[in-house]
């Protein structure tokens, strides 16, 4: 990533007053905003240029393929379209996250990094799907790139970001932690609510 500057560089770390940022042999680190968990400012960023430049190959790769082929071939087309959008949100938001220097959120373990492109991308299927996409590359029925995106993206950031396959199995429990909350909050919600017509109906 020659051509994007770190967010957050280390002249930077050096000189910003923030209590969470902390240093020790390993270099200069923060506890996660989403996991509180230990993260280096270097292994963070070496995690995303390694997988910008796995994105980059492949994604030359598909460009090449999709060359190769006329759009009479239907599926075989919308096949590469789809790993090609897949590819491209990745990259994205690679660099979005890495440029970034004004946010410690976008700091995080390379599977919770992982976690949020995938969610990123099953949103953008979603609308696609919708048809709230305007992509003048995309054929008019996109039914077999969204088929494809869904067949083939989980796959594809498994490869790009070098993960094993229970890399995102933990996106199921922060959603059910999530969910938990909301409930929670939900319940509290409606016990004030109880409350205050109770209130009402006293007259106090």
């Amino acid at each position: 990533m020659l051509n994007y500057r770190r967010g957050f560089s280390e002249d930077k770390l050096k000189a910003m007053p923030e209590p969470r940022v902390k240093y020790d042999d390993g270099g200069f680190h923060i506890m996660t905003i989403s996991e509180n968990v230990k993260v280096y400012f270097d292994d963070y960023y070496a995690f995303l240029e390694g997988a910008y430049d796995n994105v980059m190959t492949e994604l030359a790769r598909v460009e090449e393929r999709l060359t190769e082929y006329s759009n009479e071939w239907t599926e075989t087309v919308a096949y590469y379209k789809a790993v090609k959008i897949v590819l491209e949100l990745v990259a994205k938001n690679i660099r979005s996250f890495y440029t970034d220097g004004s946010n410690f959120g976008v700091v995080m373990t390379p599977w919770c990094f992982g976690t949020v492109i995938l969610e990123k991308i099953e949103a953008y299927k979603d609308r696609l799907s919708k048809g709230q996409v305007a992509d003048s590359s995309l054929p008019d029925d996109v039914y077999y790139v969204v088929k494809y995106i869904e067949e083939t993206h989980r796959k594809v950031l498994l490869d790009v970001f070098d993960f094993p396959e229970e890399a995102f199995k933990m996106r199921w429990q922060y959603s059910e932690l999530l969910k938990r909350y909301s409930k929670a909050l939900n319940n509290i919600a409606g016990s004030l609510n109880s409350v205050m017509m109770m209130v009402k109906s006293y007259g106090v």
